[in-house]
């Protein structure tokens, strides 16, 4: 152990763990750990522990060689069933002998993983006497992505520029499925829904904004999750508008094929959710409106064709449920229709190119 900074040794690490058993967006925003890891310990084996839904944010990843999965359905099961997969997942992580364990999420199924590793430096953002290094989070607002780089930078691993940017791999089976849905080839993408329905402005005012750029000679297609409830907000939307004019694929498609639209659209319209932090992994053109969620922990992410809409209230950002849990936020009903078509046009004149960043990773000389 050196002195200052209570650094670790990692000169004998072959072996790693990183442990975010959290929701799509905030696996995705992890991509940058893996990729640091990588360069500062090119020779170990870095593996990820994740929800069974959250694998296609990190599936193909150049840096990542093993994804070991927790199913949430496993829940619904007795008890006895619910152990057994527990356990099984536990005695697998003991018996893939970690060398280093990386914990970047509260509560107690993470610390269970740290524990159970034996490994000799474990690392996690909550103060549990089983780790052997804490990252502390400091008061001030903070983008997700450098919270999650704070683990490394605890262990004295220090992430470069071009290290911190956003992965995201698209398979080409996802583009091919998306060509053969898509009717056209520019189209402004809409995706108005969150898990969280708080979190989304009004139907109403998609709608009459959807009319205008339709007016302008826009196409647009619509997605959501697969939730019933997002998908019943866009039939909302969609019922108010001419269907020459609009692709529906509303809880029809995948992630991935989520990310091959992105990918494709002339420009895109969505809240604070998983395809926002998509368009920031692609560097796509995305407007996306923001409501009691900071814009500074979860907002753009080395995008320079990325825009976030916020009113300009004292109370946000609350994180709360709606106005005093009421499920209907005042800073997302404030937010005028024509203020968003001003920032969606204002973006639409930005010509500046794409970057692919996994090709370039993959193909650039290291």
């Amino acid at each position: 152990m050196g002195v200052y900074g209570n650094y670790p040794d990692l000169s004998s690490v072959r072996r790693v763990l990183v442990v975010k058993l959290r929701h799509l967006g905030d696996v995705l925003l992890t991509s940058p750990v893996f990729t640091s890891l990588k360069r500062a310990l090119p020779h170990a084996v870095i593996d990820a522990y994740i929800y069974r839904e959250s694998l296609p944010m990190l599936e193909h990843h150049p840096a990542i060689s093993e994804i070991l999965l927790y199913d949430r359905e496993w829940k619904k099961l007795g008890w006895f069933e619910r152990f057994k997969h527990e356990a099984a997942n536990l005695w697998q992580i003991r018996k893939n002998s970690y060398d280093l364990v990386i914990n970047l999420t509260e509560g107690d199924r993470g610390a269970w993983a740290a524990r159970f590793s034996n490994a000799g430096v474990r690392v996690g953002i909550d103060r549990r006497k089983i780790y052997t290094h804490v990252v502390k989070n400091g008061p001030s607002p903070r983008h997700n992505v450098e919270k999650q780089l704070d683990a490394l930078r605890r262990i004295g691993i220090r992430p470069t520029f071009e290290e911190k940017k956003l992965i995201l791999a698209i398979p080409n089976e996802a583009r091919e499925s998306v060509r053969k849905k898509m009717f056209w080839e520019q189209f402004i993408l809409i995706h108005p829904t969150s898990r969280w329905r708080f979190k989304c402005w009004p139907s109403r005012n998609v709608a009459a904004l959807s009319q205008k750029l339709i007016d302008q000679g826009q196409r647009l297609v619509f997605t959501s999750g697969p939730d019933s409830d997002e998908r019943a907000m866009v039939e909302e939307i969609v019922r108010l508008l001419p269907n020459e004019s609009i692709c529906n694929l509303a809880g029809k498609i995948s992630l991935q094929e989520l990310a091959a639209l992105i990918e494709r659209c002339t420009l895109m319209l969505c809240v604070d959710s998983v395809p926002f932090h998509i368009a920031s992994a692609l560097m796509a053109p995305v407007v996306a409106l923001f409501g009691p969620t900071s814009d500074i922990t979860w907002g753009p992410w080395m995008n320079p064709r990325a825009r976030v809409i916020a009113a300009e209230m004292s109370c946000r950002p609350c994180y709360l449920d709606g106005c005093g849990g009421s499920k209907i936020c005042e800073c997302l009903n404030a937010i005028s229709i024509e203020r968003v078509m001003s920032e969606l046009e204002i973006l639409a004149k930005i010509g500046a190119p794409r970057l692919g960043i996994v090709d370039e990773l993959i193909h650039s000389p290291r």
